[in-house]
């Protein structure tokens, strides 16, 4: 069933759950919870966006929509520019302001919502494909394996932004923090940089 808009509430309905989803994962998360979220009953939550999966599937919808948005423009970037670099930090920036959609995606990494097996190759192959795809035109001949490559920095990106780094003081630090984020940023950058044999020096 299709959200269908009625005073505003079908959007806060999906926000609420995308909150609620990131936070508890899809198994662990009731229509119940939703519904007390929003405060709704069940019935009204149920007509005006469907059940517990329509939500999810329209949640993921919504992530996907704008993941797409912020890579399709990166893409468009860096075939003008070709700097691998600057794609890399448009890819993180993204992340790091959106850190509940990387939320989503772990817990599916997790076996969450298992019985939803459709939304990789619906949402992740096209990004990841298109992504591949434009480095693997501007590196024809290297002999690194591109695929492998994202899929490293993609594990790297949503395990610092959903968990961290443990520093040498015991604590754990992630994005919120500056100094953190500077340091991951640049290794990041410098292992891009070692990896794909790029020419000059990675950015400070």
């Amino acid at each position: 069933m299709a959200p269908q808009e009625h005073g505003g509430q079908p959007e806060v309905i999906l926000e609420v759950a995308a909150r609620l989803f990131a936070a508890l994962g899809y198994d662990g998360t009731s229509i119940r919870q939703i519904a007390e979220a929003v405060g709704l009953d069940i019935t009204t939550i149920t007509e005006q966006v469907g059940s517990k999966r329509d939500i999810y599937l329209a949640v993921m919808e919504r992530a996907f929509q704008s993941e797409r948005a912020a890579l399709e423009s990166a893409a468009v970037e860096f075939e003008a520019n070709g700097s691998v670099h600057q794609l890399f930090d448009r890819y993180l920036d993204f992340y790091v302001e959106h850190p509940d959609i990387v939320a989503l995606w772990m817990h599916r990494w997790l076996l969450d919502a298992a019985d939803v097996a459709e939304l990789e190759n619906q949402y992740v192959e096209p990004l990841t494909g298109m992504i591949g795809k434009a480095v693997g035109n501007l590196l024809p001949d290297t002999d690194v394996d591109i695929e492998y490559t994202l899929w490293t920095v993609i594990w790297s990106v949503h395990g610092f932004v959903t968990g961290g780094v443990l520093e040498a003081d015991g604590e754990l630090r992630g994005p919120s923090n500056p100094q953190s984020l500077r340091r991951f940023r640049r290794t990041m950058h410098q292992m891009l940089h070692r990896h794909l044999g790029l020419p000059g020096d990675p950015p400070v």
